[in-house]
């Protein structure tokens, strides 16, 4: 039996577009060009799918998607919008949309949006036929599903993400390498806070891409990204930031190691420039992405396996990999008191160790530090409850998660820069009083020496 999906917008273009990828897809389609005909085809008909854009004259999308709830509460409802905000996007999921998809269209995300919608109906009814209870989760205020869609399916960013970062099907003729699965989220989600050094409050959206896709970053107001790539980092000056034309993304770190300890390999980050610091260490963003859930793609995608010894060495600072079965870590720090010595060894063997051993260790700092960042115009987020300060020998806000909770942020941090080489790596880390300029140091000539052997 045809699925039918309704099509709601004031645009014709937009409406005809749709309708005709829809239509090609064997889908059955119905139009409304305004919120009060759009109420009187859903009565006549429910259909399996809405697609709601939220700027319509008379009665706007938000109103539409009460009624139709009120009608139906269980209806898969998509948001369309082209010009809307976090805000907006939030107060559509927690009204009960199950996803909110931003113009321009991109096809692949189209369907794959109203497929995961299909899908999530079809759970519903297996729920309520075996009588059992369904229950909010403790993040699911916090969900939105948000993608490109358009007045016309013009396609990007796809086309371009693709050409930015290819991501080869050819892996398995090369030297060195090993499969796995392609990963990316099981639905959008929202995130707020402050970004670290900008000060500026800010929004996070996680966005499920196709196979093949990457890591985006992009940012909430245009069309523009920037891969999660080392060939795009800008500056590692007290964080790591990428830039591609007018594309930013700052400390983007802390995220990136948890997407490299989860295997997420497509997904789109949308924020205004900066990721937010949270709590200053990596344990909220474990919770959005396992709220939202881990879903694996049928394509597939190499890991790099590092078969020789590489390292940089500079003054008394040092970093080096060298073959190794699994992604490991040691690390040594030397910090003035409190700090001291500390040494840690870290094995990414699953997400739970990594969740539980390395993501709640928190960004930390001297107070002479955060000074000199304030003076120039950064550290503006640094707040008593995202950061350890650190001052006159003592720790001044906060009690420790870890005794040695320092040295396994210098982890995290080393983590995220890893997953910045586009795909996991095999090898065993040794790092001395490094950062985030040696990460990135090593990584280049990693990059360097596995593009020579795949020549």
């Amino acid at each position: 039996m045809e699925k039918k999906v309704l099509i709601v917008d004031d645009g014709e273009r937009v409406v005809q577009s749709i309708a005709g990828v829809l239509e090609d897809e064997g889908f059955q389609v119905a139009k409304a060009r305004s919120g009060e005909e759009a109420i009187k085809v859903f009565q006549q008909g429910e259909p399996d799918i809405t697609l709601l854009d939220i700027w319509m004259p008379g009665m706007d999308g938000i109103e539409v998607l009460k009624r139709l709830k009120w009608i139906a509460p269980d209806c898969q409802v998509i948001m369309i919008s082209g010009h809307a905000t976090i805000s907006t996007a939030m107060t559509a999921v927690k009204l009960g949309a199950f996803d909110f998809i931003e113009k321009p269209l991109s096809l692949d995300v189209l369907l794959m949006t109203i497929h995961r919608a299909l899908d999530h109906q079809k759970e519903l009814i297996t729920v309520q036929r075996s009588g059992e209870i369904v229950t909010e989760g403790p993040f699911q205020d916090k969900k939105i599903f948000a993608k490109e869609m358009a007045g016309e399916l013009i396609g990007p960013p796809l086309v371009s993400i693709r050409e930015a970062i290819p991501l080869t099907r050819e892996a398995s003729k090369r030297k060195g390498t090993s499969l796995f699965p392609q990963h990316t989220l099981k639905q959008s989600m929202v995130l707020y806070g402050t970004g670290l050094h900008s000060g500026k409050k800010t929004g996070l959206l996680l966005q499920p891409l196709p196979p093949r896709s990457g890591i985006l970053f992009g940012n909430i107001s245009s069309d523009e990204f920037v891969p999660a790539h080392l060939d795009y980092v800008q500056t590692t000056e007290f964080a790591t930031s990428l830039k591609k034309g007018r594309a930013i993304a700052q400390t983007v770190e802390h995220l990136m190691a948890v997407l490299h300890a989860y295997r997420i390999t497509n997904l789109m980050v949308k924020m205004i420039e900066e990721i937010p610091i949270m709590d200053g260490s990596a344990l909220e963003f474990c919770k959005i992405v396992e709220e939202a859930g881990v879903e694996e793609q049928e394509e597939r995608m190499d890991e790099l396996i590092i078969d020789r010894r590489l390292e940089i060495v500079h003054k008394n600072k040092s970093l080096i990999i060298e073959p190794a079965e699994i992604f490991s870590i040691h690390f040594f720090l030397d910090y003035p008191a409190p700090i001291g010595q500390q040494t840690f060894d870290f094995t990414l063997e699953s997400e739970e160790a990594f969740r539980d051993q390395i993501a709640p260790a928190r960004t930390f700092g001297f107070l002479k530090d955060i000074e000199m960042l304030e003076r120039m115009g950064m550290g503006g987020g640094g707040r008593l409850h995202n950061f350890i300060l650190l001052d006159d020998g003592k720790i001044v806000n906060t009690e420790l998660r870890f005794p040695d909770e320092f040295v396994r942020h210098k982890i995290l941090d080393l983590i995220g820069d890893f997953y910045l080489l586009n795909r996991p790596v095999r090898g065993k880390v040794t790092a001395h009083l490094t950062g985030h300029t040696e990460n990135i140091i090593l990584l280049k000539k990693i990059q360097e020496a596995t593009r020579e052997r795949e020549r």
